[in-house]
């Protein structure tokens, strides 16, 4: 994997196919990041090595194929080429040319509802992408919080936002997640609150 890519995109996870395949890889719609300013591509991997590629209104079908491990080959307008894929996470997928330096950018916009056609709705995507990310993540943790220098819990979030609402607690008090020690981030309930 090029350096670039490790800069613009950190945290890939190389391609496995017991694991991306079925889940991550197939028939979902990928949209092109790159160019997506002079036109939007969206390539579709569908099973018996078919690749759609739709732009402007048109469909072209052509070929793709696992070689080894991770090395893919693709059939696009400009010829043959060899990559690598990488999974950012279920939404991102990148693939790393092999013989020339550079990399394709995709994101699969499956559960979204917006049309993506500039890097600005990308940006909106992306925010949105990490918004729910963010609000699963806090909804499902459990935290402990401290209130006159005594420590209670731990609680999920909808446990202190109830607490809160009937004014048992104050939404200033300082939280933890139950993975860390201290409250050295100074994180309140009404931070965690916020973001559900």
């Amino acid at each position: 994997m090029n350096n670039d890519i490790h800069k613009t995109v950190p945290n890939l996870k190389p391609f496995d196919y017991s694991q991306h395949f079925e889940s991550h890889f197939i028939n979902r719609e990928w949209i092109l990041v790159n160019g997506i300013s002079e036109k939007k591509s969206i390539y579709t991997f569908r099973s018996e090595n078919v690749l759609e590629i739709k732009s402007r209104g048109e469909t072209i079908e052509t070929a793709w194929g696992l070689d080894i491990d991770n090395i893919f080959s693709v059939e696009t307008e400009d010829g043959l080429i060899i990559v690598k894929a990488y999974f950012r996470d279920k939404d991102i997928l990148v693939l790393d040319h092999q013989n020339k330096s550079g990399f394709a950018m995709f994101i699969n916009t499956s559960n979204y509802n917006d049309d993506i056609n500039s890097v600005e709705d990308i940006q909106e995507f992306l925010k949105f992408k990490y918004q729910q990310k963010v609000a699963s993540t806090i909804y499902d943790h459990e935290f402990y919080y401290i209130e006159k220098s005594e420590e209670f819990g731990p609680y999920k979030v909808e446990d202190l936002n109830a607490k809160v609402i009937q004014e048992e607690i104050s939404p200033y008090c300082f939280v933890r997640d139950i993975n860390e020690e201290d409250y050295s981030r100074r994180l309140r309930i009404a931070d965690l609150i916020q973001e559900i």
